[in-house]
């Protein structure tokens, strides 16, 4: 069954401090994506990013949301993905927390 996985991850930076590091981040994600086989997709709406990325038939789609205090992503997984959604999502809270840190 496909499952969507929520992640809080807190930071004491600017929301527009966050919200940059954010942008710069999936810029770079999205660069690497062009050469390769993954379609990647992202709109910023205010301090809201709806993304999706396509590789293999699999499509994941999710939103970002950039708080005062924090970062509250959601991810919908395909159910190919499910089966390891507490790997994602451990390895994308980590991730937010060193984008994160302030510096």
């Amino acid at each position: 069954m496909p499952e969507t996985i929520k992640i809080d991850i807190p930071h004491k930076l600017t929301r527009e401090a966050a919200r940059a590091r954010i942008e710069t981040s999936f810029s770079k994600l999205r660069d690497q994506a062009l050469g390769g086989m993954v379609k990647f997709e992202d709109v910023w709406t205010g301090d809201r990013l709806n993304f999706r990325a396509k590789m293999l038939g699999q499509t994941v789609v999710g939103r970002l949301d950039v708080l005062d205090d924090s970062v509250h992503v959601e991810m919908d997984l395909p159910t190919i993905l499910a089966a390891i959604a507490g790997k994602i999502k451990g390895h994308i809270a980590k991730g937010g927390q060193v984008l994160l840190e302030k510096k």
